[in-house]
């Protein structure tokens, strides 16, 4: 089994703010101008955003290159 700190989990919009202290709106800017990583769709069938998750491994090198360039 694999250890629970090497898994890969999905995480919401909320979990992903509070993450990289960024607000929604940013994120999406981010996104647009392919500076954060976009969001799996969960659910093709449905609009656009409507069932978004991003990979936990995604968004934790993103916060760690970040915290690099402000110095944390």
């Amino acid at each position: 089994m694999t250890p629970p700190e090497e898994v890969d989990r999905l995480l919401r919009i909320d979990e992903v703010k509070r993450r990289v202290r960024l607000g929604k709106t940013m994120i999406y800017r981010l996104i647009r101008q392919q500076r954060f990583p976009a969001p799996y769709n969960l659910s093709p069938s449905r609009p656009a955003g409507a069932s978004v998750r991003w990979s936990n491994g995604s968004t934790g090198s993103r916060m760690a290159s970040r915290g690099k360039k402000r110095g944390w």
